[in-house]
């Protein structure tokens, strides 16, 4: 269930990020609610999930997949280019997370 909740961590972690952008430094209502709802959520999903999870894992795998999910989704959304410099860092934060829960045992 721990993956489950880092999973929907993950979710909420890359929703943040977008409504970050979206909120003009919070100065639209709607998407600075959607935003600071999202954090909150992906915060508390997080520490369900870390109550099983090695911190250095779970973190790790939060931050690098959310990451990974803001750049795909950013590029969606708000028309952001991926380049081959990004291309390159998103296999090595996959890399980098695969071989954290190898090297765990779990």
């Amino acid at each position: 269930m721990a993956w489950v909740f880092l999973a929907i961590a993950v979710v909420f972690e890359i929703g943040f990020a977008l409504g970050t952008n979206a909120t003009h430094g919070f100065t639209r209502l709607w998407p600075s609610v959607f935003t600071l709802v999202v954090a909150a959520a992906g915060i508390f999903t997080l520490s369900l999930a870390l109550r099983t999870i090695d911190l250095s894992v779970g973190y790790t795998i939060w931050t690098g997949l959310g990451s990974i999910g803001t750049v795909l989704f950013g590029a969606l959304v708000y028309k952001e280019r991926i380049t081959l410099p990004k291309l390159l860092s998103f296999a090595s934060i996959i890399a980098g997370a695969i071989t954290l829960k190898l090297a765990a045992g779990i």
